[in-house]
């Protein structure tokens, strides 16, 4: 397996259109990085200036520390698997997983031992002189991955490759990859729209918009201190709340919003906050932060609008003036629709952030 490095790669196209801008940050052997991100924000482009299918317009792409910028991509010892199964529908799967070996001229004895090995690492055994008709689309997802990991290539590319499977589907084959990688320790880029993926799969994820990368790090330091108002609304489900205000500090910290005042707690210690006193500020709350409370520990009440059970949690949907608030809940404190509930929150789980560049604050 291999190492790849970006160093400001970008990707311009003849209308102006940036599609990739300055993308620097290395992947290592083994490692399992997801870029993820919504449509159009350039995740796909990168992944394709990795396999060499779009030009790299400037900066330096390297594969185990050999610069690919003008590599053919047959040359570059990377297998990738794309959303569309591209499977041949008049061969078997064993004919399908060992097509790429037999063009790359590898002997019958050779061809016939990886593609064994590779389908019994899939469970596919049972299924190889079956065509692809005759098999489900996990099974064929499968046949498309064992397609790619019999070449044992330096790097597997995965670009949506669970967005056609339904939700059942979708679960057990993130779980297929995940054992994969981490019985195979293969370097591999994987991306995806869906967050929940990016969290469940990624020992790192990066997270891009409009070309540019907005954070880099593992799912859980994103998730718990993202870098800016897009990264917090993006990552998580339900998204985070947000509310914009003036930040006061009165003994306890305050955020004065529309004639009324929030009362914060006592916010961590950090000098970055004062320079934020009397300025406007956006905070978010993560919906499990958002939490039923009693009348006199309540920072803000709000009218309960919609209740959507989703079996361990509840997502509560409240109004609060103009505002729309989510609170997750568990099921036995669910309140009734059109009741009022009185919501606090933890001082030290709260998210504050720059209304102008939207960069976290402190």
């Amino acid at each position: 397996m291999a190492t790849v490095s970006l160093d400001r790669v970008c990707k311009l196209y003849p209308n102006g259109h940036v599609g990739v801008d300055q993308a620097s940050f290395d992947i290592a052997q083994g490692e399992l990085l997801v870029l993820v991100g919504p449509s159009g924000c350039g995740k796909t482009t990168l992944l394709r200036m990795i396999a060499g299918l779009e030009s790299i317009s400037s900066g330096t792409l390297r594969i185990d520390g050999q610069i690919v910028n003008d590599v053919a991509p047959k040359d570059r010892d990377i297998a990738m698997v794309f959303q569309n199964y591209a499977l041949y529908p008049h061969m078997t799967v064993a004919e399908n997983l060992g097509f790429g070996l037999q063009l790359r001229g590898k002997q019958r004895g050779e061809i016939e031992r990886r593609v064994r090995d590779v389908a019994r690492l899939l469970e596919l055994e049972a299924r190889l002189d079956s065509k692809p008709a005759a098999l489900s689309g996990g099974q064929r997802q499968r046949v498309a991955l064992g397609r790619a990991l019999v070449r044992e290539p330096k790097v597997f590319l995965l670009d949506e490759p669970l967005s056609n499977l339904d939700a059942r589907l979708r679960l057990s084959m993130r779980v297929e990859i995940a054992r994969l990688h981490r019985q195979l320790r293969a370097t591999v880029v994987y991306v995806t729209h869906d967050q929940v993926e990016a969290m469940t799969l990624g020992q790192r994820i990066v997270v891009l918009d409009g070309g540019k990368i907005q954070q880099i790090d593992t799912p859980m330091n994103v998730y718990a201190r993202p870098a800016n108002v897009f990264v917090a609304g993006f990552i998580g489900s339900p998204a985070m709340n947000f509310l914009r205000g003036r930040l006061l500090r009165d003994n306890p910290w305050r955020l004065e919003m529309a004639g009324e005042s929030l009362v914060l707690g006592n916010l961590p210690a950090l000098a970055e906050l004062d320079a934020w006193i009397g300025r406007d500020i956006v905070l978010g709350v993560r919906p499990e932060d958002l939490r039923p409370a009693d009348a006199s520990t309540a920072i803000l009440a709000a009218t309960v609008e919609v209740i959507e059970p989703v079996g361990s949690d509840v997502f509560i949907n409240l109004r609060h003036g103009d505002q729309m608030l989510v609170s997750r809940v568990s099921p036995e404190c669910v309140p009734e629709r059109g009741s009022v509930l009185h919501l606090g929150v933890v001082a030290e789980r709260l998210h504050l952030f720059d209304p102008a560049s939207g960069a976290r604050i402190a």
